[in-house]
């Protein structure tokens, strides 16, 4: 099998020792077409807080495609990597959703509110293929179902080298596939040790401020004192498992002070002009 150079620039820019940038966006063609051309490694869409629409999320990716790119580039990378936010919070344990949005071709999936550390097995089970105990990275029990027919097509892969790859980073060294908890609560922060602790596979923590600050009385009050100090908790415990941290409320007036505190994971908002994106590349070392 010919050596396949990585695929999701996510996990590319993170190799690299560089944070890695990347925006939601609504999971339709007229948004992912005005991504085009800008510096994101990658872009989350957004079905949490939008209706959950399967042909949708589809045109999203395929519009995210540009054949003079990738002719090119010389690799079938896509220059924006897609990951998909699924409606359900972890409790609800919804592994149809996953296992949809990473057969369409999506390089990763975000899960809201997953606050207990059977919720953050459930998130990473559901986005692996099972195999048998005795082989390598048994754990945790892959649960996805076997129908990759459209995401061998998207990625431009035969099945036998998408399944090489289909598996979860940093456990599997060549997966490409990025599992990313959204810790959004109280009892979230109180298990995330053992979350990191006793299940792999965790790609990246984003920290939820949005409904932390609701809980803790500030709501979406970003900046409070009480809400920044949750955040390094969760920031702190992350760095002791090495797992990357991401922010979602990112622009040029807090970029800085993110990049400082140790986030890796970036989402700056599609600026008229890109403020935060740019400035948070070039303060990153990446310009």
């Amino acid at each position: 099998m010919a050596d396949i150079p990585r695929l999701n620039g996510v996990i590319r820019a993170l190799e690299s020792g560089k944070p890695a940038f990347a925006t939601f966006s609504p999971a339709n063609a007229d948004a992912a077409l005005a991504l085009h051309g800008t510096k994101y490694d990658g872009v989350v869409f957004e079905t949490e807080h939008n209706v959950w629409d399967g042909p949708n999320v589809r045109d999203g990716l395929q519009y995210l495609l540009n054949r003079g790119q990738i002719a090119r580039s010389g690799t079938i990378a896509p220059a924006l990597t897609p990951i998909v936010r699924i409606p359900p919070n972890g409790a609800e344990k919804n592994q149809f959703l996953a296992k949809q949005a990473l057969d369409l071709g999506a390089y990763g999936i975000v899960w809201p509110h997953v606050s207990t550390v059977d919720q953050a097995y459930n998130a990473v089970s559901s986005c692996r293929y099972p195999r048998m105990k005795d082989k390598p990275l048994y754990e945790p029990f892959g649960q996805r179902g076997d129908g990759p027919h459209g995401a061998v097509r998207y990625w431009g892969l035969s099945q036998q080298e998408y399944y090489e790859r289909a598996d979860v980073w940093p456990l599997a060294p060549k997966g490409e596939l990025l599992v990313i908890l959204m810790i959004e609560d109280l009892e979230g922060i109180a298990n995330l040790r053992d979350m990191l602790k006793e299940v792999p596979g965790i790609g990246a923590i984003l920290i939820g401020e949005g409904d932390l600050s609701q809980e803790l009385g500030y709501a979406r009050q970003y900046e409070h004192p009480v809400v920044l100090d949750h955040m390094r908790q969760i920031r702190e415990i992350a760095k002791e498992f090495d797992v990357v941290v991401g922010h979602p409320h990112v622009d040029a007036k807090n970029v800085a002070r993110v990049l400082e505190e140790g986030y890796r994971f970036l989402m700056p908002a599609p600026e008229r002009t890109y403020k935060g994106l740019e400035l948070g590349l070039e303060l990153a070392g990446r310009k």
